[in-house]
């Protein structure tokens, strides 16, 4: 199912996708979809909440500056695909479902969470997590949204590199 809808909202756009278009491409009955999702946003916000969760664990490459980079790299590139782009509007666009926006945020914090991990085992003092979601997963998101460039590798790495000579590192301790 994820991937018939995937494919209908590089060809078509999300606004022009419909239970029976999607049934059709994935060879089931649209009872069936409807059955299972109810109605094409919950389809579309499951598939994009699905997109936007599901890229792997940051790698660890041995120091802050190198996982953060890294990290935003990867980020970008998923995002930066169709497939990426029209799951991100789509979860921007379910403003309503608090629910959805939650889930994809925790995802990324949870993320920086274990780089920052990473680095305090390393004698490293890390930014804060809300610093690195401003500063670096925040612009990603807001240039790849309206198509702002450049929006590549160096871009991300220059969000990374800023907030490293900018933020205040934290000691990562207690009311954080």
């Amino acid at each position: 199912m994820e991937q018939a809808v995937t494919e209908l909202i590089c060809e078509r756009g999300p606004e022009q996708i419909s239970i029976p278009a999607v049934a059709a491409r994935a060879g089931v009955n649209p009872t069936s979809v409807y059955r299972r999702w109810g109605d094409v946003h919950q389809l579309l916000t499951w598939v994009a909440e699905g997109r936007l969760t599901s890229d792997s664990m940051p790698p660890d490459t041995g120091s802050l500056r190198g996982d953060l980079r890294t990290w935003a790299e990867l980020v970008l590139e998923h995002i930066s695909t169709p497939e990426g782009s029209a799951s991100l509007r789509t979860v921007v666009n379910a403003v309503g479902d608090g629910e959805v926006r939650d889930r994809c945020l925790r995802r990324r914090m949870d993320q920086i969470d274990l780089i920052r991990s990473r680095a305090r085992a390393r004698g490293e003092t890390p930014p804060d997590t809300e610093k690195v979601m401003d500063q670096v997963v925040a612009p990603l998101h807001f240039r790849v949204l309206f198509g702002i460039e450049p929006t590549d590798a160096a871009r991300a790495r220059a969000l990374v590199d800023g907030l490293l000579a900018t933020a205040p590192a934290v000691d990562g301790g207690p009311g954080e």
